[in-house]
Formats: C-alpha cells, structure tokens, sequence
C-alpha cells in the first residue's frame, strides 16, 4: 500500500491527528507526509477541523 492510501487508512480509522503524529505512527518521511497532505487537502479529501490537525471529509 502506497503511502497516500496508508494515510487516508488512518485519518479514516483515528481521530484528528497533527501531521508529526502521522508521520511517527506510519514511520514515514515528514516532508512526503506534508506533500500528501497537501494533495489531499487540495483534492478536499482531508479537511483541518482546527489549526494544524487533518481529519478525513465526512
């Protein structure tokens, strides 16, 4: 599983996390972690419920 979908994965199965959590639990690259994110924020697939947290669009 690439990386986008192990975060997507995550956000689906935890509550609002902070991007350096994301990158701790997956063991991951904080700069590829924040590139995907990006994406993702901009494909309006994750949205920011509060200042620095990411969360899965309902």
């Amino acid at each position: 599983m690439d990386l986008k979908n192990q975060i997507i994965k995550l956000l689906t199965e935890s509550e609002p996390l902070r991007s350096g959590k994301i990158t701790e639990i997956l063991d991951a690259d904080r700069k590829e972690v924040d590139k995907i994110l990006k994406e993702l924020k901009k494909e309006e697939i994750v949205i920011s419920p509060k200042r620095c947290f990411v969360s899965i669009k309902k």
